[in-house]
């Protein structure tokens, strides 16, 4: 009897690029309006140790990774940094205060991402050269920051999410990377392109909803019928059964947070052993035998307008 196309065997097929966002449980964007910033420093932190664990889990692999790190984070915690980088993963940006790009004006985001970008070179000695926006929050409507982050030194950015979601997403924007007329390369997560429209297909909350063999399927199609590298995120505290619970938030909020964090930890293992992973900067960017250069930019979208209107990819 013929294998079902959840479970058939997936190919080699293009290296994957992981992705970790690495923030507290108590930063995340739908807690902001029950925990104030001036209360995170009060909070219990847990990031160290979870990302002690997932340094592990990789290493179990001999996996490298990006880290897109808040400049919050790196200021506290520095060795955390440091043990990113002395184990061979990307460090990358996440801003410096978790706020979503669209909340800022051109000066307040100018900030944020030279901020954490000093912040995070200092530490780690090395040049950061990829930026991802909280709450993928570049839209239509910010589409100048792009022309910041350019300025600001970065060379890529992970911050569009094509899909349409109540929180964000830019369901028009191409589907796989492409360069703005800045120069800058943007890297969107994957979507499986399915009945007309984007399905989430790059992890987050989606990835601990689905069964697992309905991700594997939707990153192995993107593969080997797209034939390129799909770019999957998830954050540190979604391996944290321990994590303090917060009170008083809204259903969905609770539903959207807490939802089989239990089983992320075993998904993850499945995933690192069934498919090929490697660091954003060497697939995306070049300088290792991961490197693909971004393809077919506008193949089945148009690139966003604007400002930082996108330039045909090369490939």
């Amino acid at each position: 009897m013929p294998a079902s196309p959840l479970s058939a065997p997936v190919s080699s097929g293009p290296i994957n690029a992981l992705t970790i966002d690495v923030e507290d449980y108590f930063q995340v964007s739908a807690f902001a309006p029950y925990i104030r910033r001036d209360e995170w420093d009060s909070r219990e932190c847990r990031v160290e140790r979870n990302v002690s664990r997932i340094l592990a889990l990789l290493a179990e692999r001999d996996v490298k990774a990006t880290f897109f790190t808040l400049g919050w984070i790196a200021e506290r915690y520095p060795q955390l940094v440091r043990d990113i980088v002395a184990q061979g993963h990307e460090l990358a940006s996440h801003g410096y205060g978790h706020q979503r790009a669209s909340d800022l004006d051109r000066a307040a985001f100018r900030d944020d991402v030279t901020r954490a970008k000093a912040i995070l070179e200092e530490l780690s000695g090395r040049p950061v050269r990829g930026y991802r926006a909280p709450s993928f929050s570049i839209g239509t409507a910010n589409l100048w920051a792009f022309d910041t982050l350019a300025e600001a030194g970065y060379q890529y950015s992970s911050s569009i999410y094509p899909i349409k979601h109540d929180h964000y997403g830019m369901p028009d924007a191409p589907r796989f990377a492409f360069h703005l007329a800045n120069g800058l390369l943007e890297v969107p997560v994957t979507t499986l392109r399915l009945g007309g429209r984007n399905l989430p297909s790059s992890g987050g909350g989606y990835f601990r909803l689905l069964p697992y063999a309905v991700s594997r399927w939707m990153i192995g199609k993107v593969n080997r019928d797209d034939d390129e590298s799909a770019v999957f995120y998830f954050h540190p505290w979604e391996i944290d059964v321990g994590q303090p619970r917060v009170a008083g938030i809204d259903a969905k909020s609770r539903f959207r947070h807490y939802v089989n964090i239990g089983r992320m930890e075993r998904r993850l293992q499945r995933l690192l052993a069934d498919f090929r992973w490697g660091r954003m900067d060497q697939i995306f960017l070049g300088g290792g035998a991961a490197s693909r250069p971004p393809t077919r930019a506008g193949a089945a979208h148009a690139a966003p307008t604007g400002p930082s209107a996108a330039a045909p990819a090369r490939g």
